[in-house]
């Protein structure tokens, strides 16, 4: 049990600094507004990323272990995309409420494409989302598995550690600055 969640803290970590980056690229790459850390903590990670994989991991997993048909039709891929397009919506409107609750603002504003709801949230941004999830799923997920299973127990350990304290430290630090005046 101790190893699991370990694993699953590392899977929430690796996601989180890998939707870092896919924040950074865009902002910096497609938008050319220019580089700014696009985390709520000082570290190159998007916990809401982190967050939203393993939501994925533990309401998803069992759906694509399913085959269901339509007819002569598998149409299990298209019900887990439309399901991981649900629940990182979910995610990300439930973040964006916690995050203004918390520091008075979120960090992004979608009033710019249609089919928004408070520029919280948008359909455009819930495809991509699909999409990368479907990525994250059927591609990614089963690498870090095979990574963390051949893993020698003491690199995972360590890798566990490094990544532990890290968050703890930069969660800590975020703590501290938020009660200095």
């Amino acid at each position: 049990m101790k190893k699991k969640v370990q694993e699953y803290f590392v899977y929430f970590m690796l996601y989180s600094m890998i939707g870092w980056i896919y924040e950074v690229f865009l902002e910096v790459v497609v938008y050319r507004w220019g580089f700014s850390n696009r985390g709520v903590l000082f570290g190159p990670y998007c916990v809401i990323y982190g967050t939203g994989a393993l939501i994925l991991l533990f309401s998803l997993g069992w759906l694509m272990e399913k085959r269901i048909y339509i007819g002569k039709v598998l149409v299990t891929p298209l019900l887990v995309f439309l399901g991981i397009m649900v629940v990182t919506t979910g995610v990300e409107l439930i973040g964006s409420y916690i995050m203004e609750f918390t520091s008075g603002g979120w960090a992004w504003d979608y009033r710019r494409f249609a089919f928004n709801f408070q520029g919280r949230i948008a359909l455009n941004p819930s495809v991509r989302f699909g999409i990368g999830g479907m990525f994250f799923l059927y591609v990614l997920q089963p690498l870090f598995v095979k990574m963390t299973e051949r893993m020698p127990s003491r690199v995972f350990r360590a890798v566990f550690g490094i990544l532990a304290i890290a968050l703890a430290a930069d969660t800590a630090w975020l703590i501290v600055k938020s009660f200095q005046v």
